[in-house]
Order: C-alpha cells, then structure tokens, then sequence
C-alpha cells in the first residue's frame, strides 16, 4: 500500500465535489455515535460496553492523548510504503482484524439483508470479504456467528489466523485447533484473559448474554466434539435426570429465546424447535466456554497439538511477557479486551513499552501485537512507535460493518491505513520499519 494516504484522500474530495460524502464517518466520534443510532440497543452495548464503570474502556482512549508525535520536516518522503513482514507473512500493512465474538449483533439491524434470522450470514462473511480484498490477516473468532470453514472459504487464499477460547473440555480444543489448521489458519491466538466473564454492566442491566441465545457459537455448533457432548446432555435431560425446576411461568422473552436458539441450531428450525438439542447446545456451552485453572506449563499441552504458531493475547504485565516466552509462546499480544474485562485496569498502551521491553530483553524474542484503543491511524502510529510489530483493530471496523456491510468494514480500514500513511508522511517517516520512539516527544 504505497501512498495510500494521498489515494484515499483525494478520492473523497473528488467524490465531495459531486455532492457525495464518504460511506461511513472518518472521524472516530462520528462513526461510533452513527453506529449506535443504527445498531440494536442490544447490539450496541454488546460492541462497544466494557467492564464496570467502564474507565478501562476510557483509559484505553485517554492513553493516546499522553503520548504526542513528534512532526519532521524537509525529509524525502515521496514514495512511503506501509509493508511489512509477520510470522514469515509478507503483509501489505501492519494491521489485522483482531477477533470480535457475536459479530451478527452488529447487523441485527440490517432490515433490507434479512434482519436478525440472517445476521450470521452478513456477519463474518461479510467482513472477510473486506479483509480479503485489503490483503489484510482475519483473526477468526472462538465465538464467532460463522463456522470458521465458512469464513475460510470466503477469505480464500487471503491469511488468516484462528483465536481460541480455551474450553474446559480437552477434546473440544483439540477439535477447534485441528479444524483452524485445515481451513489454512498460520497461527493459533489464545485469549488468556477471559477464563471468567468481565462484570459488563452494560450487558447486565440488558440481562443479555448472546450466547445464552445460540448468538455467537457457531464454531461450537458446528463442533463434532461439541455435538458429541450435546448428544449426551440431551439424553440425560430427556431421561428425566436433570432440567429445570420452578414454576417460572413462559414469557415472550422465553419464547424469543428458545426461537433464537432454534434458528442457530443446525437443521430446521421447526424440528429444532421440537427437540432437546438447541437448548442442550447452549447450556453445554455456558457449562464448557472457559477454563480458569490453567497455567503456563498448560501451553505445552497445547504446542504438542499444533505444529501452528501460538501467540498469547491478554498480556498486560512485562512478567507473564516473559513467562509466556518461557512457555513456548511465539508471539505476544499486548491487550486487556478492549476494557471489557477489569474495570479501572491500566490501559493497554500504557502496558506496552515495557512487555516490548521484556521480550526484546529475552534470548528468544518475538512479535509483539497490540490492541485496545486504537480508533484511527495516528493511534496505529503511536502504537507502533512504541514497539509494536502489528495492532489488531476492533470496534471501529465493527461499526463499518454496522452501517455499510463489507463496504463499511472496507471503507474504516482504508481510512486509518490512509492516515497512519499521512502521519508517517508528515513524521519524517517513509516506512513502518522505521518507527520508533524517536518519533515521540519526549
């Protein structure tokens, strides 16, 4: 992507000068506040809530603000080039979709697609048209609304990488790595930091969880290791040996619900509707989603089944950065979800320098990936000014997606590939390799 700053900036003031305005916001205010008009009250809470009293979400924006860019003058910068090299992987920006489980609550809205009973298929279809047609890696979610093989067979031969949730049934795990190396992952991302739910307040004043409605658990539905665990669920519940007890009588609620779980379901819906599968689905999910015992040494159970390389996502601290290493990890991603997890926690860039630090200290040193906060290409800037190889985007591609489908998801990446393109240019800088924290104030 060579000069994609100047492409991009003048096609939408070639376009403005025929009355027409970019498909989504380029300011990052602007396209949250027109997502959230647009999305479910639902949907929205979902994306964009965090933890508690949501400071960690706030945090994570306010880091940015201490850390200023240094401009440069009178350098040849004529000809930039945002390429890069990951993992091996020739890349043509230092950017990837980071993961975002439930993705069909963005587009529930979507009337003129089919509306809530056809979100999955807009969901991560749609986004991984745009990825492929950026050139950009996915990182396929664990809770995506789309079994992985679907979304592979969108994204072709464009990269992609595979984020697990580390469930509490082994087999189930070893299913999930085994199904991302053949639909052509090139590495397994393990989020470390959500082995219990964050208090998401938002959510919980909503009484929300998607995945208590078969929203975001395609990869488990469409699991034969997962089904298996079903089977036998079903089974017991229908031989009377566990269920509900109580005298709560059926709500609409309830009733939407049980539709919902039905819909997701494998296989008809009536039939679905009917039997005890669905609802066992989802109730063996929320028994299986996480595991909260794990320990370091656990990641070599997980290297013996999988020749893919692992990266470790959730590291805030230089010492689990180091551990990690120690570990076998092969890549490190600075992150604290987004401030989904631990409310008033530090925000990730904050973190960053100093687990950069670490691994760099290390006699096995590694890529070091960062996400949380990034809005616009001047974060991406700073993030990589401060060591980070790549950054993951999240909520604002999210919010593309929302408002324009694939075209959206497209048009928010072109627009912070375009000014991360600008602020190099006016930086002093002709290539990412050569960011660093000389490009900082001090």
């Amino acid at each position: 992507m060579r000069n994609i700053g100047r492409t991009v900036q003048s096609a939408i003031y070639r376009d403005g000068v025929f009355g027409h305005r970019p498909a989504v916001p380029t300011d990052p205010d602007a396209l949250a506040e027109a997502a959230r008009r647009r999305m479910t009250r639902t949907g929205w809470s979902y994306v964009a809530g965090g933890a508690g009293a949501q400071r960690t979400v706030d945090a994570n924006r306010e880091a940015f603000g201490r850390y200023r860019i240094m401009p440069r003058q009178m350098v040849d910068v004529g000809e930039r080039t945002l390429a890069t090299t990951l993992l091996g992987r020739d890349l043509p920006a230092p950017v990837l979709f980071g993961p975002v489980g439930a993705l069909e609550l963005a587009v529930q809205h979507q009337r003129t697609h089919g509306g809530r009973a056809a979100a999955p298929r807009n969901a991560e279809p749609a986004l991984a048209r745009a990825a492929r047609d950026l050139g950009l890696p996915l990182v396929i979610s664990s809770q995506a609304s789309t079994p992985m093989e679907d979304t592979a067979a969108v994204l072709g031969d464009n990269p992609r990488w595979f984020q697990l949730y580390w469930s509490s049934d082994d087999a189930v795990v070893e299913s999930f790595v085994s199904r991302a190396e053949t639909s052509g992952c090139e590495a397994v991302v393990v989020t470390l930091d959500t082995h219990v739910l964050g208090w998401r307040t938002r959510d919980l004043d909503l009484g929300y969880l998607p995945f208590a409605r078969g929203e975001g658990i395609a990869q488990y539905l469409s699991d034969p290791e997962f089904q298996k665990l079903v089977a036998a669920r079903a089974r017991t519940t229908s031989a009377g040996t566990t269920g509900e007890t109580g005298s709560n009588r059926p709500t609409l609620a309830a009733v939407r619900s049980l539709l919902s779980m039905a819909r997701h379901h494998p296989g008809s819906t009536w039939r679905n509707l009917r039997e005890p599968y669905a609802r066992a689905a989802v109730e063996t999910f929320l028994d299986v989603f996480s595991r909260s015992t794990l320990t370091w040494p656990d990641l070599a159970w997980l290297r013996r089944r999988t020749t893919l390389p692992i990266l470790v996502k959730g590291i805030q601290h230089p010492d689990d950065a180091v551990a990690a290493l120690d570990h076998g990890a092969d890549g490190i991603i600075v992150s604290n979800h987004g401030g989904r997890q631990i409310d008033n926690a530090i925000a990730s860039l904050d973190a960053l320098a100093p687990v950069v630090d670490a691994v760099r200290r290390h006699a096995r040193p590694v890529p070091v990936l960062f996400d949380s906060g990034i809005r616009n290409g001047a974060d991406v800037f700073t993030a990589l000014a401060l060591g980070a190889d790549a950054v993951l985007l999240g909520r604002p591609w999210v919010y593309g997606l929302a408002l324009a489908g694939a075209d959206g998801v497209r048009a928010v990446t072109e627009h912070i590939l375009a000014e991360l393109d600008i602020t190099m240019a006016l930086a002093g800088v002709s290539s990412t390799e050569q960011i660093g924290r000389h490009n900082l104030a001090p």
